[in-house]
Formats: C-alpha cells, structure tokens, sequence
C-alpha cells in the first residue's frame, strides 16, 4: 500500500516547467528595454546583473543585465587593476517574472589587508591594496593594437572560479592566472577562469 501511494505521489507531482524572466540586454546606446523570455529549461534562475567599472574616483561605465541565467552565473565580487576597478553585483531568484528589479548597487569597500602587485605602464611591480571581497592576485597578457600588454592587480575568489574558465578563454582568448597569498603574481600562477573586461562580460550572458 505504501510503495502504490509513493508511486502515485511521483506521477502527480508537477512537472518541473521552464520559467519566464524578464530580458534586458544592453544595445549600443547602453540602455535596453524589458521584455518576457521563457528560459531554456527548468535549470536555470532569472538574474539582474550590474557591471560598474571606476578609474580614479570617476565612473567609467555602469550597465544593467536582466536574463535567464545558470546558477553558476549568479557571481558577484571585482576585479580591480590599480589604474580600473570593474565590480558585478547580481540578483538572482527562481520564481515567475522575479527579476524585475535592477541588481543592487555595489556597496562601499575598503582595503582588506591583501596585496598584490599591478602594473604601472611597463612596470609590474606597484602595490596594490585589494579591497572588499578581493582574496586573489591576478595576471594575464591581453593584446591591444598589436602589442602586448600585461595586467595584473586583485580578483574576488568567485570571479577566480573554475567553471567560468572554458566560457571566458574562448571569449577573450587569453590565459588568465588567479593565486593565493600577498604579491604571489610577480610571475605567473596557476590557469584559472577570470571574469575581467566588461565586454566578455556582457558576452556570457547574452549568450546564455
């Protein structure tokens, strides 16, 4: 009589169904309009996604995501370089048409003791005080105009996460290096994914 009930109470639960969220990807102009997106499958989360990049003080950019999105994609922390510091604050939630509202605006941080060198034109060797969440020492070589440039500051421990690796190399096709411990990246340090220019940021998502 038992084994009868619980196999009756499996064929009357309901089917896990794909939710709607709201979509909102940035054009051209930097603003985008709300629209109802019904996820790819049952397994992924509405999110709101917030990408603010600062230099000096000022705000360099500040877009605004909304989309479906993988419960590895719901990260937040920064990165930040000495000369920028991009940060991503997300909202995620698993209901119907939950992402309305715009992810939260990142919070003030201070220097948390960790240090790292970044570089100053040619020159890698400038402390740098992380700050916040910013657990990791980064480097990468990026290419720009034909010659190579080397970049180097502190990174979040989420945004150093394995599983972003394979999305973001083919992205920016780059290695990117992530360490643990003060001033580890005066050389380079074990691979590892890293979420660190705004436009393969926005890239993986709208590509989810």
């Amino acid at each position: 009589m038992h084994l009868l009930a619980l196999v009756f109470g499996i064929v009357l639960l309901p089917a896990a169904y794909p939710l709607k969220c709201y979509e909102c990807l940035p054009g051209s102009s930097g603003t985008c309009t709300d629209t109802e997106k019904e996820c790819p499958s049952s397994s992924y989360q509405c999110g709101a996604l917030r990408i603010a990049s600062y230099a000096g003080g000022s705000e360099l950019a500040n877009v605004h995501m909304k989309t479906c999105v993988m419960a590895d994609q719901c990260v937040e922390g920064s990165v930040n370089l000495g000369i920028s510091r991009t940060v991503l604050t997300n909202k995620c939630c698993a209901s119907e048409l939950c992402n309305a509202q715009h992810a939260p605006a990142p919070s003030k941080s201070n220097p948390n003791g960790k240090k790292c060198y970044f570089c100053n034109g040619q020159e890698c060797t400038a402390t740098l005080n992380c700050q916040g969440s910013e657990d990791h020492c980064i480097s990468t070589t990026v290419s720009s105009g034909g010659a190579q440039t080397v970049l180097k500051g502190c990174a979040s421990k989420l945004l150093c996460s394995a599983t972003q690796n394979a999305q973001l190399q083919a992205l920016i096709g780059q290695e990117i290096s992530c360490c643990q411990g003060d001033y580890c990246n005066s050389a380079s340090s074990t691979s590892a994914g890293l979420l660190l220019l705004v436009a393969p940021l926005v890239s993986l998502f709208t590509l989810s």
